[in-house]
């Protein structure tokens, strides 16, 4: 066993070069959840402009309506993203200050946990032990908290990048919809609009689909059906409402 002393939360180094594989797929994360957000503002923008312009084609009343949707949604997003990214981090922090407190106790029960668990993945007693030695004199917290916790000690979320990524994509997203049809002539502007979304649609859907891996047919169709359910949907509300 080495005589360093064990990490805590509050002092983790920068992630180590051979480290990186972690990072990239939290990037990969966040991209994706950029493009949801931005999903997000396309159809709920979308749905609100609608909803007004089968009330009135006032060209202000549009535009207020959906600057107002734009602002509100963005907020919503980025203080929803905040709250779930700090209680994630504020959770991660608390199980791995526990777990360097019982690596402190009790560092020889802590050592056979870890062989124990690497044994329940089928590698042979002897092999579990000399690993769960190995990672123990080079990290024994990162060690713990990855076979344990599944989570990496070196990697937390900021809770105010979360909020600012998650606004601005929903921001862009609304700006579609939005901008389509107040610019657009008063008679053209509904069907305008309608092909914009679409092709936004399109966009997020397949971008969607991409980083995930999966076929592109399905997520591009499914993206494309809901947002066009949404528009008509409130596009019938407000012509109802306003006749």
């Amino acid at each position: 066993m080495s005589d360093a002393q064990p990490r805590t939360p509050e002092s983790l180094p920068p992630i180590p070069a051979d480290e990186q594989a972690g990072a990239l797929s939290a990037k990969l994360n966040w991209l994706r959840a950029g493009v949801l957000g931005a999903n997000d503002g396309i159809i709920s923008t979308a749905g609100l402009v609608m909803g007004v312009a089968g009330a009135t084609t006032d060209t202000s009343a549009l535009l207020v309506a959906g600057t107002a949707g734009l602002v509100a949604g963005a907020l919503s997003m980025a203080g929803g993203e905040y709250v779930s990214v700090s209680s994630q981090r504020d959770t991660e922090i608390a199980e791995l200050r526990h777990e360097a407190q019982e690596i402190a106790e009790d560092p020889e029960g802590e050592l056979r946990q870890l062989a124990g668990i690497y044994e329940r993945k089928g590698i042979p007693a002897d092999v579990a032990h000399e690993v769960a030695v190995a990672l123990t004199e080079r990290d024994a917290l990162a060690a713990h908290a990855e076979s344990e916790l599944g989570i990496s000690p070196d990697v937390r979320a900021d809770p105010w990048q979360a909020a600012g990524a998650s606004a601005a994509a929903f921001s862009l997203g609304a700006l579609v919809p939005l901008l389509v049809m107040v610019l657009s002539p008063v008679a053209h502007r509904v069907l305008l609009t309608l092909g914009a979304v679409v092709l936004a649609l399109v966009l997020t859907g397949l971008t969607s689909a991409t980083l995930g891996g999966s076929g592109r047919a399905r997520p591009i169709a499914r993206n494309v059906v809901v947002g066009l359910l949404g528009m008509g949907l409130t596009y019938l509300v407000g012509t109802v409402v306003g006749g």
